[in-house]
């Protein structure tokens, strides 16, 4: 379930780049919903419309470059410019594969926006919010965002206290200590080419 709830807000275009992030997170869910519940292709996981939506909504609100660079923690400074680029693709690919599948599980969930708390200057700030699905408690969702010049760009999202980014960390630390940055790249890049995970 973890992994379907941080697909959530983040799978709809960032196109109000003036926008306070707790409106933008908003405005997403509720049009992320909407656009489900309307589209049977997408309820039945039609697998190129589903891609198809990730990559031309999903990823624009993520900062993907410093989600990777927290990942992969003190071994990004030790990565080339080159490989640092090739980590970020293979990262990107493997969020947009990982959540392929769990974009159609959200047309029953209703959205709970807590007040945010965050001075008018402030560049980095958390948007609280909770997720209910039918009979289950509600599960508490954070999205850590930055405002960069294309708006407000979530960099990693905590749900129940599970974070997206260092959830990834201590699977990276082991491919680097045994085959090196090549060796991650070369391990995303293989997970790439593989079968969708279900």
């Amino acid at each position: 379930m973890i992994k379907t709830l941080w697909l959530l807000l983040f799978a709809a275009p960032l196109v109000y780049a003036q926008e306070a992030p707790d409106a933008l997170v908003k405005r997403i869910a509720e049009e992320t919903l909407t656009t489900i519940r309307s589209d049977k292709d997408l309820q039945t996981g039609n697998p190129g419309k589903v891609k198809q939506l990730i990559e031309s909504k999903l990823v624009p609100n993520f900062d993907t470059g410093r989600m990777t660079a927290l990942a992969m923690g003190r071994n990004w400074r030790a990565a080339t410019p080159d490989q640092q680029s090739q980590l970020t693709e293979q990262f990107k690919t493997l969020l947009i594969r990982t959540y392929s599948n769990a974009l159609t599980n959200y047309r029953d969930n209703t959205m709970s926006y807590k007040p945010l708390r965050a001075n008018p200057g402030d560049t980095e700030v958390v948007v609280r919010t909770e997720v209910t699905r039918p009979g289950q408690a509600p599960v508490p969702i954070d999205y850590s965002m930055e405002k960069t010049p294309d708006g407000w760009k979530a960099y990693d999202v905590i749900v129940a206290g599970v974070s997206l980014v260092t959830n990834y960390r201590d699977e990276f630390n082991d491919a680097i200590k045994s085959s090196g940055v090549d060796g991650l790249i070369k391990t995303l890049t293989d997970k790439n080419r593989g079968p969708v995970p279900k």
